[in-house]
């Protein structure tokens, strides 16, 4: 191995190392018996017990997995007709449109839709959360689904159209089939970015709203304890568990 490969696998380590080793630590002292994260004193499983019976963060983990169900849901419906209006029609403004929501910033994302809310008086809560996490959600599925869509053999329709399918008909029984997986890519995709989301939500959320980012950020501005570490722990379990389930489904959807 040369000097050139060394420095390249070094350089590797050293950032992955930099990235993950933050999250490993948080791992581990989430098992602490000590209620300071200055010192490992011994394995305990009390923080995971004391996390199950704290309502407060029984009910912020509700509203997140409620929102993010409805999010995903809805912008999986949106995004998928958006993704085939993109391939099939090939317009230049649509693209900007669907995809403008993922290349601004959260908290220009955010401010903005703080003060649409605003504007139409809205009152801020769950449907102003569900509303703004639509919004972002549905570019990353469209971009799922308009990736699938390259992939598919446009005679399979041709053909069913000559044997006397209906349009509805070849959607139905071939090109959905052909689509779910990236469908349900960009589902999982949508619910991966709700349930985590923390910078637009803090913009946007009322009193009662609370969700699991915004309970951990309250938790955290107190103090780090086993408990912060804990639930940061079984979310991360649950983002990475849907991230596999989306690579695995739609690898190509990760890379577009």
């Amino acid at each position: 191995m040369n000097n050139k490969n060394r420095l390249l696998i070094f350089t590797a380590l050293a950032v992955y190392g930099f990235l993950y080793l933050p999250l490993l630590i948080v791992v581990v002292y989430s098992f602490n018996d000590s209620k300071l994260n200055a010192e490992w004193v011994g394995f305990s499983l009390k923080w995971y017990d004391k996390l199950f019976h704290n309502n407060e963060i029984l009910s912020a983990a509700g509203n997140s997995l409620i929102i993010a169900g409805i999010s995903a849901l809805v912008a999986t419906v949106l995004g998928t007709l958006a993704g085939m209006a993109m391939y099939q029609y090939r317009l230049k403004v649509l693209p900007g449109l669907v995809l403008a929501p993922i290349a601004m910033p959260d908290i220009l994302m955010g401010v903005s839709l703080l003060l649409f809310f605003i504007m139409l008086n809205m009152s801020l809560g769950l449907i102003s959360i569900i509303l703004a996490h639509i919004t972002f959600c549905i570019g990353f599925v469209a971009l799922s689904v308009q990736a699938r869509m390259s992939g598919i053999d446009r005679s399979l329709t041709e053909a069913a159209r000559d044997l006397g399918a209906n349009p509805w008909q070849c959607f139905r029984m071939i090109t959905l089939p052909l689509l779910a997986p990236g469908i349900l890519a960009g589902a999982l995709m949508a619910f991966t970015l709700s349930i985590d989301d923390f910078v637009v939500t803090f913009f946007v959320a009322g009193v009662g709203s609370s969700t699991l980012p915004l309970q951990i950020y309250s938790m955290v501005k107190i103090a780090v304890t086993p408990e912060v570490n804990a639930i940061s722990t079984l979310l991360m379990l649950l983002t990475l568990i849907l991230i596999t389930l989306v690579a695995r489904l739609s690898p190509g959807a990760l890379r577009s």
